[in-house]
């Protein structure tokens, strides 16, 4: 497969116009914002629930936690999943406390209600002593819609919610090459942040922050805006792509041999000295060589992908919270999630899913070198432990950035061409929510 992506052309169809709404600062420490966001958006869009990996066997179940609520996902009889609100029906204890486990029924630990893998209660004490008789046999569980795609079980609990495919469109297409499905979990990090859930989604729907926060990306990626691919679509989700194995055009001199780029011409069978001062002609002979090396080397996925995305990075961002990164190696998600309670915190999840390779039982990650294995989640203070080398320079300026939201000098933002995707998100957010503009200060 030799289809080359073009970068640094940004197509008429996905480069939709904005209005120029100001981006004002109440919006992420407001209680009202909150409340109109989880109403009007975290409600009606699909979530990664977790992953396929652990729902192996009929009664396996997942938990995922959203804002005050709670889904669980459980594998059922024959094969299917299904998602049910995690809340007795009869007095709305929460049934399932743990991220996952095994039951071949559900009970409730306030008064015993136990309930099959099909969310049909099938037992409840002094059953006869109900006015509409026997609830057994005949009450269910809250469903929800659930469905899978990648390695991935996602709900949505809106009930007139758009089917998964169809709302990720155009990502299914786009990503098939991967073989996403076929990846394991091998990071999983799952953090508190003291800033507002949208504060990570403008950083990442922008990269005019990687000169500044990320210098050392530009030996190995080309994050000059001109030479990238910029993308909206009409679900709300965008897509950004940048050339890797490619030093970028913003460096003084781009042809000048990189260490990172020697590492990887050697790593594929290609002397360093045959690029001095032709470091930008890397990319292509990374390509010819990884098409050519991969599969007696164990990468079987490489037969599926095309050349660009052997060496180049996939950036997208799902409506409304969630960043699939996808790089040579494997990729990233990077989601922030709203604070229960507190919209000046948020939950971020960092993970990282890697392919099979033939021989390989360790792996390069953001956090260093692990296991190739399913990783169990570790859940870390904010401060204490890396979040990965990137996420941690990501997350460097969100405290300063929250306090400064508060400011009165803060008058809504100055948004340049290349931030067009964050000046898009509001807008999208204001339409979902209904509002424009300011809030009264009153208004929390």
């Amino acid at each position: 497969m030799t289809k080359e992506h073009f970068l640094g052309r940004t197509l008429e169809a996905f480069d939709p116009p904005v209005r120029g709404d100001a981006i004002t600062g109440e919006r992420y420490y407001a209680k009202s914002w909150a409340r109109a966001e989880w109403r009007h958006v975290f409600s009606k869009v699909w979530h990664i629930g977790g992953m396929l990996a652990d729902l192996e066997e009929p009664g396996d179940w997942i938990t995922h936690n959203l804002m005050r609520d709670s889904v669980m996902m459980i594998r059922q009889e024959d094969g299917s999943v299904r998602a049910f609100f995690n809340a007795c029906i009869h007095r709305g204890n929460r049934l399932l406390w743990s991220d996952m486990g095994s039951n071949e029924r559900i009970t409730c630990s306030y008064h015993g209600w136990q309930f099959g893998k099909d969310g049909t209660l099938l037992f409840a004490q002094d059953a006869e002593d109900f006015p509409g008789g026997n609830p057994c046999g005949k009450a269910h569980l809250t469903e929800i819609a659930c469905a899978t795609w990648g390695p991935f079980v996602w709900f949505n609990m809106d009930k007139d919610a758009t089917p998964l495919h169809e709302w990720l469109a155009p990502l299914t297409e786009q990503l098939a090459g991967y073989q996403m499905e076929t990846m394991t979990r091998v990071l999983d990090v799952r953090c508190e942040i003291p800033c507002n859930w949208k504060i990570i989604r403008d950083n990442f729907n922008e990269s005019y922050h990687l000169p500044t926060l990320h210098p050392e990306l530009a030996s190995f990626i080309d994050d000059e805006y001109t030479d990238t691919s910029f993308e909206m679509y009409p679900s709300g989700h965008n897509r950004m792509v940048q050339k890797g194995c490619h030093p970028s055009k913003r460096l003084d001199y781009p042809d000048a041999m990189q260490p990172l780029i020697e590492d990887n011409l050697r790593e594929w069978g290609l002397d360093p000295a045959d690029f001095v001062d032709k470091a930008t002609e890397a990319r292509r002979a990374i390509q010819l060589a990884k098409r050519r090396l991969g599969p007696e080397r164990g990468f079987r996925h490489f037969d599926t992908m095309t050349d660009s995305q052997l060496t180049d990075y996939y950036h997208y961002t799902l409506w409304p919270n969630t960043t699939i990164t996808m790089s040579p190696d494997g990729f990233q998600i990077l989601r922030s999630e709203p604070h229960p309670t507190d919209p000046e915190k948020c939950i971020f999840d960092h993970w990282y899913l890697m392919p099979p390779v033939d021989g390989r039982n360790e792996v390069v990650t953001p956090v260093g070198v692990v296991p190739f294995e399913h990783a169990e989640r570790e859940v870390v203070i904010y401060g204490e432990a890396t979040l990965g080398y990137v996420a941690d320079q990501d997350m460097s300026v969100a405290v300063g950035q929250q306090q400064g939201l508060h400011s009165m000098g803060y008058r809504g933002g100055i948004i340049s061409g290349q931030e067009k995707r964050i000046q898009r998100f509001h807008e999208l957010l204001n339409d979902a929510c209904g509002i424009h503009g300011a809030l009264p200060a009153d208004a929390d």
